[in-house]
C-alpha cells in the first residue's frame, strides 16, 4: 500500500471500521467462548491444584465485564430480562435434575430411601423454618413474606453441587455414597421445595384460608408434585424401551444415541411446563425413570457428553448471573428501607450457620448413609443455594405480580400506601440475588479451604509435595465399603448388556 494516497488508506480503514457492529450479543459470543477456552486449557490444573470450580471464577467474569465494572455485558438493556433470568433458570436446572437422574446408580432409591427421606422432610422442612424465621427477624417482614423468601433458600442447588463434587482430586477423596446421596438431595428439593413456597404465596393471594389450602393441596401438593414425579418416570421408562428397540435394531446412530440424553431432558422439562406441573420434578423423574435399570448408563460410560452440556450450560448462567446483578438493590430503598448491606451480610452468615449443619448433626444416627458426625457437618455444610433459588424467586415474583408464572414484562411501579404483596415483590430478588451470591463464592471456594486445612493438619513429614495434593480420603469420614456399594457388579452390566 506504500503507493497509495494517505486520504485513500484512510478512507478504507474507516469503511472496515464501519462495518464492526460490538452489539453486546456479538461480545458476548467473543468474550464466553474465550472464557471457557482458557478455563478447559487449564481444567485440571484449576480443580485439582486450586481447588476451584467454575461457577465462581464466571461470577467473577460476569461482575467484571457487567455493568458494575467494566460495562461490556449489559443484560438489562436486552429487554425481557426477567423472562430470559426465568428460562434460562428453568431449562439449567431442569436438564441437571434429569442428568442426576441418569448419573444415580441403578436402582438406587430402592436401596437409598431412607436416606434421602430424611433430607428431604425433616431437613428441609427445618431449613425453610430457620431460613423463614431469619427473614422475619432480620428485615422485619410479615410471616407470610418470610415464608416465601424463606422457601426460595430451602433447597440444595443440583447445579453448585455437580460443579464441587464432580470429578476431580477432591471428590475423589469424598465417599461415593455421599456424593450420590447430596447429589440425589439436590435434584429431588428443587420440586419438592414447590409446597414450602407455595405456603406463603397461597396467603398472601388468597382472601381466604380455606381457599388457600385447598389451592395448596390440589394444585401443589397432587398437581405439581405427585403427577410431576409419576409423569416423569412414566416418560422416562417410556423412552427407555424406545430407545432400546430402536438400538437393538440398530436404528440409532452413534451421535443421536449420545444426544438423546439432552433431547429427552428437554422434553420433560416442556412436558412439565406446558402442564403446569412442577418441571424439575418431571425432569428428575424422567431422568430417572430413563436410566433406573442402569442400561444407558453402561452404554455411554466412555461419553462425558453430559459434562460437556453442563459445562457451557452452567458456566453461561454464572456469567450471566454476575452481569445480572444490581448492586443497586442491595442499599435501602423507600419501599425497602431494611435492605442494608450490613444485614444482607450478616443474614447470609446466619443462612450458612443455622440453616441445614445443625439439623443434619442431630438426625445423624437416623441418616443410614451417614456414618460419622464429620460426614454430618460436610453434609450439613454442602448445601448451597444457587440457579434453583433463583427459578423460585422468579416463580414467586410472577405469582405476586401476575398469579401465573409468568412476571410482567416490566418492573412495577408502587405507590404509597404500599401493600404487602408490593413489599414482597421487591424483597424477594435483592434477598436471594444476594444469599446466591455469596453461597455461590463460600461454597465454591470450600474446597480450597478444605484441602489447605487438610493439608496443614497433617505433620510435616506425612504432607504431600505440593499444598493441597492429597489424594487420600478425608479425615473422620468412613471410606471401606463405603464408596460403591450401590453400583451394578461385574455380573449385572453384562446381563444388564445382554438384554
Amino acid at each position: 500500500y506504500g503507493h497509495r494516497p494517505a486520504d485513500t488508506l484512510h478512507g478504507a480503514s474507516v469503511m472496515v471500521w464501519d462495518q464492526i457492529e460490538a452489539t453486546p450479543a456479538h461480545l458476548t459470543y467473543l468474550i464466553l467462548p474465550s472464557f471457557l477456552i482458557t478455563y478447559a486449557l487449564f481444567s485440571r490444573f484449576i480443580r485439582d491444584r486450586l481447588h476451584l470450580s467454575e461457577p465462581p471464577l464466571a461470577v467473577l467474569l460476569g461482575i467484571i465485564l457487567g455493568p458494575f465494572v467494566l460495562d461490556v455485558i449489559t443484560p438489562r438493556t436486552w429487554g425481557m430480562e426477567d423472562n430470559i433470568m426465568q428460562e434460562l433458570t428453568r431449562v439449567i436446572v431442569g436438564i441437571q435434575c434429569f442428568a442426576v437422574g441418569l448419573e444415580l446408580p441403578k436402582f438406587y432409591f430402592s436401596r437409598h430411601w431412607r436416606s434421602v427421606t430424611m433430607l428431604l422432610v425433616p431437613v428441609m422442612t427445618f431449613g425453610w423454618v430457620v431460613s423463614s424465621l431469619c427473614v422475619y427477624f432480620v428485615f422485619n417482614t410479615t410471616l407470610p413474606t418470610a415464608l416465601v423468601i424463606g422457601a426460595c433458600l430451602t433447597p440444595t442447588d443440583p447445579v453448585l453441587a455437580a460443579s464441587v463434587l464432580s470429578k476431580s482430586q477432591f471428590s475423589g477423596r469424598v465417599p461415593k455414597r455421599l456424593k450420590d446421596l447430596l447429589s440425589a438431595e439436590s435434584a429431588c428439593n428443587d420440586g419438592v421445595s414447590f409446597p414450602f413456597l407455595y405456603v406463603g404465596l397461597a396467603i398472601l393471594t388468597n382472601s381466604s384460608t380455606g381457599a388457600a389450602v385447598k389451592e395448596w393441596f390440589l394444585i401443589t401438593i397432587l398437581w405439581q408434585c405427585a403427577f410431576g414425579i409419576s409423569i416423569g418416570v412414566f416418560i422416562g421408562h417410556c423412552a427407555n424401551r424406545v430407545l432400546r428397540f430402536s438400538e437393538s435394531r440398530d436404528y440409532v446412530g452413534r451421535a443421536t444415541f449420545v444426544v438423546f440424553y439432552l433431547l429427552l431432558a428437554i422434553l420433560a422439562i416442556g412436558v412439565g411446563s406446558t402442564l403446569g406441573s412442577d418441571d424439575f420434578l418431571v425432569a428428575f423423574g424422567a431422568g430417572y425413570g430413563f436410566a433406573r435399570d442402569g442400561w444407558f448408563s453402561i452404554k455411554t460410560k466412555t461419553t462425558k457428553f453430559p459434562d460437556i452440556v453442563d459445562l457451557m450450560l452452567n458456566s453461561a448462567m454464572f456469567v450471566y448471573f454476575g452481569a445480572d446483578i444490581q448492586w443497586t438493590q442491595f442499599i435501602p430503598r423507600d419501599i425497602t428501607p431494611s435492605i442494608t448491606y450490613g444485614r444482607l451480610f450478616g443474614f447470609l452468615i446466619l443462612i450458612l450457620l443455622f440453616r441445614r449443619i445443625p439439623i443434619v448433626l442431630a438426625l445423624k444416627r437416623w441418616i443410614p448413609d451417614i456414618k460419622t458426625y464429620r460426614e454430618a457437618l460436610f453434609c450439613g455444610h454442602f448445601g448451597p443455594m444457587g440457579v434453583g433459588a433463583l427459578f423460585l424467586a422468579m416463580e414467586a415474583r410472577a405469582q405476586l405480580e401476575t398469579k401465573s408464572s409468568m412476571p410482567l414484562p416490566e418492573p412495577p411501579k408502587h405507590h404509597r400506601p404500599y401493600s404487602e404483596r408490593a413489599k414482597a415483590v421487591e424483597l424477594v430478588w435483592p434477598i436471594i440475588c444476594f444469599v446466591v451470591l455469596g453461597s455461590t463464592m463460600v461454597h465454591g471456594l470450600s474446597v480450597a479451604a478444605i484441602s489447605v486445612g487438610s493439608h496443614f493438619s497433617r505433620k510435616e513429614d506425612e504432607r504431600a509435595p505440593l499444598l493441597g495434593a492429597e489424594t487420600d480420603g478425608l479425615g473422620g469420614m468412613e471410606h471401606e465399603g463405603g464408596g460403591g456399594e450401590s453400583e451394578p457388579s461385574d455380573e449385572e452390566e453384562n446381563e444388564v448388556q445382554s438384554d
